[in-house]
């Protein structure tokens, strides 16, 4: 799963002088409700599916109305936790250029980040309003049973857009210090007045005469810079407006090129939002809603809303916050810490014996949280202690804990897969069974680089403590239920017995009956734990739908179709693209996080692969192996720098010398699978059903 454990403040947060005033006291108190309201919600979608699996499978009497109502639950709380994500820091950025300028510099990045993000969410929820009022207009109905009038289950996506709305504009006030009462009520008047404007202009807003816009987006993004100057002066209106009207110039100059050549405006403009600091999701759907705007023939401007609903409005992504739910439960039942002693008493007698074990309960913590930055930062904690006590080398301490992050979103479950299963249609269950066979390589090839390590240089990893085989037994007791519950969730999904949401559904119950097994089920673990969901799951779905906007812009200008076009017509080899693409995915991860940079390129990179006769499903694992690369690829991994905070005094080109040999050996394992591609495809091909 993307990121299970709550993100750390970037140093540009940190450093940023903060504002309090009534509008942002507000936001705080009504985004904690409704992340509750969303979290509690998120555990009701729990129970009402587990109910259904029971009514299935032992009375054989399933419901009609579990599977809709579970998914209305699912889209309605992912949008309206998004202000609750957002002012929890939780909405990722690209911080390389940030963190390496001048403290004041940084913050007029960040008050300019937040104005474009305004921008965009603002035309975002008044689309979404729009878009509600037609289909209340036109009686549409859902397909399902039930029937259901759509305009009910949308409204809250349009009430959570507003609500972010709001977050954005809190952001913006405590980036805002020295604004006086007088100019935050002439701001505020100036939005009233703006939202009175829109809901003059009605369901269909007239158009700006020869041009591509209409009278309210440019309500929209005139009062939003007048408000960035009233709070935060020239300078800041005048950045905003660059990134927003230069942008608009720019797919507007470029709307009669080819469409490589409008593909590269696109990345150019959205590579250009990234370094500068504006939020990932606010970055792709900037580029979405200019595309749309001025590439397609006639603007269409409510795609935005109804990507926004269709995009993420699929029952495979309920299983999202089931997983995550499960592996909050599980972080906080105290298992992991058992899990790293297990292990540590089963392989630390061996040479590099506490590495060994650190591989080892990197891969069954992988299963647990499927989050590479929580399954680093989580064994960096434990791991790392514990072999620098022991005397073993800063470069194979690091190197081993950095690598072992990697497995986080290869071995299930894993919520990359999740959304790459649901973008492209294939089946989930299918691809969780995929990563098992890489994964478990790829803890054996971690292993044989330990144990190479220790044999060439023995002081570099001490042998540990001997331990007897009643010892090492007896502490089987404290995971065996974790190990269980593995088991059982991965091989239900193999048999074809259970869907990965009902999987993971009945995952969480499990994690939650051990927090009450080891006494540590309170009510605040409840609460932490699904309100964790509730923001992980949204930050998460709000990328995935700003992604479809943009995805939708690529498609209409066959971008894709062009780029597979170029690729077949120059006859490379299957492998030499792949090489490309991992070159590609080396550099953009790192930079960017894996789900992110997953659903910018998807759109473009799957239809390459797919069209040189590669199976969807082997790329599928291949891909989240590419991205995983970029995490521990010097000099700006992700996860390096997880652990150089947590090893304040060890020098990062310590970590990146103790990581280089793994980044060989993911490389080299990438290449056995593109050689063997049986390796992959052997566990799904035996599947109940196979492929």
């Amino acid at each position: 799963m993307s990121q299970n454990t709550p993100q750390a403040k970037s140093p540009a947060a940190a450093e940023a002088p903060m504002a309090s005033s009534v509008l942002t006291r507000l936001m705080d108190r009504l985004s904690e409700g409704v992340g509750a309201f969303c979290g509690l919600a998120t555990l009701g979608m729990v129970l009402i599916i587990s109910y259904e699996v029971v009514c299935r499978y032992l009375f054989n009497s399933p419901t009609s109305w579990v599977t809709e109502y579970s998914l209305y639950i699912f889209v309605s709380t992912s949008f309206l936790a998004t202000a609750y994500a957002h002012l929890k820091d939780s909405h990722i950025r690209v911080e390389i250029l940030l963190n390496n300028i001048s403290t004041s510099a940084r913050h007029k990045l960040w008050q300019v980040s937040a104005w474009v993000g305004l921008m965009f969410v603002v035309v975002a929820a008044w689309q979404m309003t729009l878009f509600v009022g037609s289909e209340y207009q036109g009686g549409a109905r859902a397909w399902g049973l039930l029937a259901t009038p759509l305009w009910i289950p949308e409204t809250p996506v349009a009430v959570g857009l507003g609500l972010f709305a709001l977050a954005v504009l809190g952001e913006a006030r405590k980036l805002s210090p020295g604004v006086g009462p007088r100019r935050e009520f002439m701001g505020m008047t100036l939005l009233v007045a703006m939202i009175v404007a829109l809901l003059f202009m009605g369901l269909k807003p007239p158009s700006v005469a020869g041009t591509s816009l209409d009278w309210g987006t440019v309500s929209v993004v005139v009062a939003v810079l007048v408000l960035a100057w009233l709070w935060n002066g020239v300078a800041v209106a005048a950045g905003a407006a660059l990134l927003a009207l230069g942008g608009g110039v720019l797919f507007a100059w470029a709307a009669d090129f080819s469409t490589l050549a409008q593909g590269a405006v696109m990345a150019f403009y959205l590579l250009s939002l990234m370094v500068l600091g504006v939020r990932i999701a606010f970055s792709l759907g900037m580029v979405g809603a200019l595309g749309v705007l001025f590439l397609l023939p006639t603007p269409q401007l409510q795609v935005i809303a109804e990507r926004a609903w269709t995009g993420v409005n699929s029952f495979a992504f309920t299983a999202v916050p089931m997983f995550i739910l499960m592996g909050a439960f599980l972080l906080r039942s105290g298992v992991t810490s058992d899990l790293f002693g297990v292990m540590l008493k089963w392989l630390g007698r061996f040479p590099g014996g506490i590495a060994h074990a650190t591989v080892g309960a990197c891969g069954i913590f992988a299963a647990v949280s499927g989050s590479s930055l929580a399954t680093a930062a989580t064994m960096g904690m434990t791991a790392c202690p514990e072999m620098t006590q022991r005397g073993y080398s800063p470069r194979l301490t690091y190197g081993v804990v950095a690598a072992g992050g990697t497995l986080g979103i290869l071995i299930p479950p894993s919520i990359a897969m999740i959304i790459y299963g649901s973008l492209v249609g294939e089946p989930i269950s299918a691809l969780f069974i995929a990563g098992i066979i890489p994964g478990v390589f790829l803890m054996g090839s971690f292993m044989l680089v330990v144990f190479g390590w220790s044999f060439i240089r023995p002081g570099a990893a001490p042998r540990g403590a001997h331990h007897t085989w009643g010892d090492k037994f007896r502490s089987l007791t404290g995971v065996l239920p974790f190990l269980v519950l593995i088991v059982g969730v991965l091989g239900s999904l193999y048999a074809g017995v259970a869907t990965p949401t009902e999987a993971g559904a009945l995952g969480a119950l499990i994690a939650a009956g051990l927090c009450f097994l080891k006494k540590k089920m309170t009510l605040k673990l409840l609460m932490e734990s699904v309100m964790e969901t509730a923001k992980v799951t949204s930050f998460l779905i709000f990328i995935v739908a700003a992604a479809s906007v943009m995805g939708y812009a690529f498609d209409y200008i066959r971008l894709p179709k062009v780029l597979v076009a170029v690729v077949d017509g120059a006859n490379l080899a299957p492998g030499l693209v792949i090489t490309i693409l991992i070159v590609i995915y080396m550099v953009l991860g790192m930079f960017i996080d894996p789900i992110s940079m997953m659903l910018m390129t998807l759109s473009v990179s799957f239809p390459i692969v797919t069209a040189l006769g590669l199976h969807p499903i082997w790329f599928g694992v291949v891909l989240v192996m590419m991205i995983e690369i970029g995490l521990i690829t010097p000099p700006v991994g992700v996860i390096l720098f997880i652990l150089k905070g947590m090893g304040e005094d060890i020098p990062l080109k310590e970590i990146v010398y103790g990581v280089l040999p793994f980044v060989a050996v993911f490389l080299a394992n990438i290449a056995l699978f593109y050689f063997f591609p049986s390796l992959i495809m052997w566990l799904p091909n035996q599947m109940a059903g196979g492929l």
